[in-house]
């Protein structure tokens, strides 16, 4: 049998069949489709993690309090203090900005609305470091926060939360924050979350306003500071912990009671652990991939034995073993490769679903296109060896016997 006599003769059988040919390719559709969802929705969350520590600068050291032990047992947290943020702004060298950050949350009221959401006292380089940016009006200014004024930049979100359909109905206008009635002087630009917290949703306010007129406290939840540069980085991090050292009276080979953590470090994790989870869920993928070569198989080992006369007619006319052997693993790979294009088209439309109507990051990824599609031929291949051998090795005079 010549080479195109065969692939018509495979594609005839499966044309008649047709119906059963689409049941059987349906596991490889399945695979294919879940491999490339999977494998697209862990590249969009890497993405979309890499693109919200790139907003907040690839140069911002975060300082939190850390968990003191005594004797193996924890003992409460330590607290960073606004002489802790003054001492590291005198310090200059490797440090441009800092900024601290006194978080609650409070009653917010604008007329008869309200809304309990998160207020933030914090100095105006906060807005710098944290890549914020103005949609309407002003930031508060460094003279604002140091006379204590009544002020505050609104997040982008924050006036829907009080009901109104325009932030910028809220310009130069007076909110209740705590009972602590402010002028907004500020719209910010729409952010989105940042692991925890949502800027979009936050009122921020001038740090020693929140001090003393709102959180009645001077508890400082992070301190955040800013590198000169990459380059700067280590050098940044020998002199936060060399000023916080001193200012907090700790003895040479005392444990530090604060914790430093640069964004490269956050991305770096969230990276492989995104990488980790896209790996795991695309292997239970491929496992539906094997599931459904274990059924072309089955059922091209029923062809077989429903063809048996036909196999012995072709080769009392001349087909050798290798026409037999050939023509039902065109047939195997055939369903396949059907199955693995369908499922390559099923999986795209998943992932552009899955953006459009469900808000989630989803890039298709050629290489695990190309993967997806070779892996559907080796299954082809694989699994139509077995039911091709036994077509090739019957005997003509037994199989035109057959009934």
């Amino acid at each position: 049998m010549i080479l195109g006599e065969i692939f018509r003769v495979a594609l005839e059988s499966i044309r008649v069949n047709a119906m059963r040919s689409f049941l059987t390719m349906l596991g490889i559709i399945i695979g294919i489709a879940a491999v490339i969802t999977m494998v697209s929705m862990g590249v969009g969350a890497r993405e979309r993690v890499e693109e919200q520590v790139r907003s907040l600068g690839t140069t911002t050291l975060t300082i939190r309090p850390a968990q003191l032990f005594f004797g193996g047992v924890g003992r409460g947290v330590s607290w960073l203090t606004p002489e802790d943020a003054e001492a590291l702004r005198r310090a200059g060298g490797p440090i441009r900005a800092v900024a601290p950050e006194m978080e609650g949350r409070y009653q917010v009221q604008y007329g008869e609305a309200n809304s309990n959401l998160d207020v933030l006292g914090t100095w105006p380089s906060y807005f710098d470091i944290q890549r914020h940016s103005l949609a309407a009006g002003r930031l508060f200014t460094e003279g604002e926060e140091r006379g204590r004024r009544r002020v505050a930049v609104l997040g982008a979100s924050v006036a829907g939360e009080l009901g109104l359909a325009d932030g910028g109905q809220l310009m130069d206008q007076t909110v209740s924050i705590g009972g602590v009635s402010f002028q907004v002087v500020g719209i910010l630009r729409p952010k989105g979350a940042v692991g925890f917290m949502d800027p979009d949703d936050t009122v921020f306010i001038p740090f020693t306003t929140a001090q003393f007129r709102v959180f009645g406290n001077d508890r400082i939840r992070a301190i955040y500071v800013e590198a000169a540069g990459e380059a700067e980085m280590g050098p940044a991090l020998i002199e936060i912990d060399r000023v916080l050292r001193r200012e907090h009276r700790l003895r040479p080979g005392a444990e530090s009671d604060f914790s430093v953590r640069d964004q490269s470090a956050l991305v770096a994790t969230f990276q492989q652990t995104t990488q980790t989870l896209s790996y795991l869920l695309a292997g239970i993928s491929f496992v539906s991939l094997v599931v459904g070569g274990i059924g072309i198989m089955n059922i091209m080992l029923v062809s077989v034995t429903e063809r048996t006369r036909e196999i012995g007619v072709r080769k009392a006319l001349g087909a050798r073993r290798r026409d037999i052997l050939l023509q039902f693993l065109v047939e195997a790979l055939v369903l396949c490769l059907s199955g693995g294009a369908l499922g390559i088209g099923l999986g795209a439309l998943a992932g552009v679903l899955l953006q459009r109507f469900a808000g989630w990051n989803a890039t298709v990824v050629p290489e695990a296109v190309a993967l997806a599609f070779a892996f559907s031929a080796a299954v082809g291949l694989f699994f139509g060896i077995w039911p091709a051998r036994r077509a090739a090795a019957l005997d003509p005079i037994v199989a035109l016997r057959y009934e």
